[in-house]
């Protein structure tokens, strides 16, 4: 199926584009067709997902390729728990897919709208000092290249592009299946409880290595952090979940109607946010309890943001998070928004975050309706003076000769781009500003 002219937008509204064609592919064949037809036309095609990235790295002025019927699982191995699924699959969906065969995703980030294939392609990644993030756990891929044609990659064939080709970031082709190593269904039984701020940071390296899963938000103008500790249990253990109402009233009406509610006030009356935050501060209640493990992991989110994140060391993680308080308070500014806190371990993908050392995350957030870019730049800052990489699917501004400074196999991804794609079949203009031209 095909269309022209329709405004493509991104969750955010931070990124918008019309692209000249809209297909929408119901077969890999069919793939390969749109990119055959847009190089003899001499047109970029992009494949989007869900549009949960902040950057511009999905944006389509040529042809935008909507996967979304190529979904579902393309096959599994039982014996090794390995699952193949096609590029368009909601991470949301994959739960129930998986659940007769007993398996599950090893780990998962706060937000499930997106597409497997964009979720990869961007360095999407959870919290737990002795997990990777969802690129570690690809153990195989499709890719249809520039030529139209279809390129197996895994640890055994075409094994030399698999670190690239892992984390491509939409500029090596057309993802349009991914192999999973998934891991037997588990639950988490997850702690949540208010703690003050410097005695997280002063603990956050010691308490991320003690926890399989440990993360915290910290909401600026307070004093005290919302502290999220999860354990993984074997099903046998038993579901102990929130009680509905409860978790209505928390999740929904707390943490999204009335909190998207005071972001709008604070938005037009910026001098109250302070206030506003010390007052959720109050309400920050402990909770525990004990559920399947995507009910754990992820959290809906129906306020819309703007969102930055950088990868540290994880052993820099405190005194940046310290540096950004500092920065708020003598900057006046009045951030509604918490700053969120993880970490990742170490691993071998080349554009990944983690790439090489265990790595925390410092994510900063605006509400929609206000301007992140004095925040977010300042911030920007001081991640760059640690050693920071930027989140490929968030909003940062560094170039490709910044990022080669800190990906020690920059120039060995580019060189595979060049080999997959030498007419530049998939750039846009986010991908020549990181990875040139």
């Amino acid at each position: 199926m095909t269309n022209t002219g329709a405004l493509w937008q991104n969750w955010a509204r931070s990124e918008s584009v019309r692209p000249a064609r809209v297909e929408r592919p119901t077969s890999v064949a069919a793939v390969q067709r749109a990119v055959i037809a847009a190089a003899k036309s001499g047109m970029p095609i992009k494949a989007v997902g869900s549009g949960h990235s902040f950057s511009g790295i999905a944006v389509a002025p040529g042809v935008l390729l909507d996967l979304a019927d190529l979904s579902g699982i393309v096959g599994v191995d039982t014996a090794t728990g390995r699952v193949t699924l096609a590029a368009g699959t909601r991470l949301h969906r994959i739960r129930g897919l998986l659940a007769p065969y007993g398996l599950a995703l090893a780990n998962m980030g706060d937000v499930d709208r997106q597409t497997i294939s964009g979720a990869t392609s961007t360095g999407t990644h959870g919290t737990g000092s002795a997990f990777g993030g969802l690129v570690t756990q690809i153990v195989g891929l499709t890719l249809v290249t520039g030529d139209g044609e279809l390129l197996h990659v895994s640890e055994t064939e075409n094994a030399e592009i698999f670190p690239a080709a892992r984390l491509g970031l939409g500029a090596l082709g057309i993802l349009v299946d991914v192999t999973i190593q998934c891991v037997p269904d588990f639950l988490l039984h997850a702690v949540e409880q208010a703690e003050p701020l410097g005695e997280v940071l002063d603990t956050f390296d010691e308490r991320s290595r003690a926890a399989d899963h440990f993360e915290f938000y910290w909401f600026p103008h307070t004093e005290k952090a919302l502290t999220k500790t999860n354990t993984r249990l074997n099903p046998a253990a038993g579901r102990a979940p929130l009680a509905p109402v409860s978790r209505w009233i928390d999740d929904e009406l707390l943490a999204n109607g009335v909190f998207g509610a005071l972001c709008t006030i604070g938005a037009v009356l910026p001098q109250s946010v302070p206030t506003i935050n010390r007052v959720a501060e109050r309400f920050m209640a402990r909770r525990d309890y004990t559920d399947a493990s995507t009910r754990i992991f992820v959290s809906r989110r129906a306020v819309r943001f703007h969102e930055m994140e950088y990868a540290l060391p994880i052993a820099a993680i405190p005194a940046a998070v310290r540096e950004v308080r500092e920065l708020i308070q003598r900057s006046g500014w009045r951030i509604s928004f918490p700053i969120e806190v993880r970490s990742a371990a170490a691993d071998d993908v080349w554009l990944s975050t983690a790439h090489g050392r265990e790595t925390g995350y410092i994510a900063v957030h605006r509400f929609y309706r206000e301007k992140p870019a004095e925040y977010f730049t300042a911030v920007e800052a001081i991640m760059r003076s640690h050693d920071g990489r930027p989140h490929w699917g968030k909003m940062h501004t560094r170039d490709a000769e910044s990022l080669r400074e800190t990906y020690p196999h920059f120039d060995d991804f580019v060189a595979v781009r060049d080999r997959l794609d030498p007419e530049r079949r998939f750039t846009n203009r986010y991908l020549e500003r990181v990875l040139g031209r």
